[in-house]
């Protein structure tokens, strides 16, 4: 009897790819609000953060050095660390993790 049921169920089978392929789609629906969305944020997050990136501004680096920002190219950045003057590295600009403006503590 159950074989009978197994066999009436495939009949219909339009049905079931329909559920499938729903099933699919929420799935990928929630894979992308979950994983590629926040993501998304954050890089935009990032870029604002470094397009904001001034002359004088604290900032810590992604080896986790905090420096103060002297000079800015398009990509590249000078930052100076520690209170020795001589001590000033360029670095790409994806290498700052964190900064603090000025007038912040």
């Amino acid at each position: 009897m159950g074989i009978i049921l197994a066999e009436g169920e495939m009949v219909g089978g339009t049905g079931g790819i329909l559920g499938i392929i729903l099933i699919y789609a929420v799935m990928i629906g929630a894979m992308w609000f979950f994983f590629m969305r926040p993501q998304n944020k954050e890089k935009k997050r990032v870029a604002a953060m470094l397009s904001a990136l001034e002359i004088g501004d604290c900032v810590q680096t992604t080896a986790g050095f905090y420096g103060v920002v002297i000079d800015i190219a398009d990509d590249m950045v000078i930052v100076e660390f520690g209170n020795n003057k001589n001590c000033r590295i360029p670095m790409d600009k994806s290498a700052i993790s964190r900064v603090e403006k000025q007038g912040e503590n």
